[in-house]
């Protein structure tokens, strides 16, 4: 059992993505992050940088103590180790998915979260900011498009964590100012990604 404490947030669909996925049976355990529920000390004991998501695992493979994670990437390749799925053991194909997960995390994410707070959330506009983070927003954009028309999914013929982490920030793409129909490729992905029955389960979750 997984304890998996959440927000539906495109951090947090990305662990609902994968349980859903993997038919992993947890327990979901909503974080009010607007009400502060991230700095309260038994969220902080299992996260410490008092962010969403992040998991208890109750059985371990070593069947030692349980397993508190934090850190999205982290929690990814965590179950995906513990499960042995959507993440390849043919070397070349588990390397480009690491690349593309810590492409997601690294840089995707963080400058997406940059263009939704300075475009949506900053108390005042700051026009260098917003351009700024509108420009590397289109130019991570190409870049995922280019990689897209090249593979059908991240890592190559296989659906995989780097999918996951990606997805839910592409979700907001109407939010970032970017437009789907420049980048038909990653239309495409979007597409089947949001079909499978296990995205639409993960995305009702918000609903609750």
């Amino acid at each position: 059992m997984i304890n998996l404490y959440y927000a539906p947030t495109p951090n947090g669909h990305k662990v609902t993505l994968f349980l859903e996925e993997a038919q992993i049976p947890y327990q979901l355990y909503p974080i009010d992050i607007s009400a502060g529920d991230q700095f309260k000390p038994d969220f902080l004991a299992i996260a410490p940088n008092n962010k969403i998501p992040a998991i208890v695992d109750l059985d371990p493979v070593d069947h030692g103590q349980p397993i508190n994670l934090f850190e999205s990437g982290a929690i990814l390749l965590y179950l995906a180790e513990k499960t042995g799925k959507f993440l390849s053991t043919n070397l070349r194909e588990r390397t480009a998915t690491l690349q593309w997960l810590f492409w997601q995390v690294a840089g995707f994410g963080p400058m997406l979260g940059q263009n939704h707070h300075f475009n949506h959330y900053a108390p005042q506009p700051v026009p260098y900011a917003i351009e700024r983070y509108q420009k590397e927003t289109y130019r991570l954009y190409t870049v995922l498009n280019k990689q897209l028309r090249e593979t059908p999914w991240l890592a190559g013929e296989n659906y995989s964590i780097a999918d996951m982490a990606t997805y839910p920030w592409v979700v907001s793409h109407e939010r970032q100012n970017i437009a789907l129909s420049e980048f038909q490729a990653i239309k495409d992905w979007f597409e089947r990604i949001r079909d499978r029955s296990a995205t639409q389960r993960a995305y009702k979750l918000a609903e609750q």
